[in-house]
């Protein structure tokens, strides 16, 4: 199979079940920054301080995909084989929320990003999560959309915010609150 098709070279793509449509659809930009989260989620697992984690990491880019084959799918399409995503998914991602915040103190603050580049790469995957959580949650008012890819990546920028912490407290950098101006 060769990476190159030219069947885009007019800006439409194909969705899963054959519908073609402009790559700047609102679906296409759903599934590309997913695609995107998944390169940071990546990046987040190459990072030394998660070496623990790189497993969990790994799940996570796997349900990616899994979220990014449901948002390529046509509406519609029942007959489409792809993976499905499930409650436990969400599940699992709390559990892990709740370990890493048994040793975290308590939040009493909004924290700015930074301290540490491998901090700096979890905010970043954090705030594309978020996007793909708004660009998925616009796409949802037009078409159908699973509820819980919506409530994943909901729970996924919680998880990258808690996971940030957890990584800056494991490197020893001090957490920098926001003071705002009075």
């Amino acid at each position: 199979m060769k990476i190159y098709t030219k069947t885009g070279d007019k800006g439409i793509t194909s969705l899963l079940g054959g519908l073609r449509v402009p790559k700047s659809d609102l679906r296409i930009d759903a599934y590309g920054t997913i695609d995107e989260l998944n390169s940071y989620i990546g990046l987040l697992r190459d990072q030394d301080v998660n070496q623990d984690r790189a497993d969990l990491l790994k799940e996570i880019q796997d349900r990616l995909f899994t979220i990014g084959a449901d948002l390529a799918t046509v509406p519609g399409k029942e007959n489409v084989k792809k993976p499905d995503l499930h409650f436990e998914d969400i599940a699992m991602l709390e559990l892990e929320m709740d370990k890493m915040e048994e040793s975290l103190p308590p939040l009493t603050a909004f924290i700015l990003p930074g301290g540490h580049q491998s901090v700096s790469f979890c905010h970043l995957a954090r705030t594309v999560c978020r996007r793909a959580e708004r660009i998925t949650v616009e796409l949802a008012s037009f078409e159908q959309v699973s509820d819980l890819v919506i409530q994943y990546l909901n729970r996924l920028s919680d998880f990258l915010f808690v996971l940030g912490r957890a990584m800056g407290q494991e490197l020893g950098v001090e957490e920098t609150t926001w003071k705002p101006r009075k």
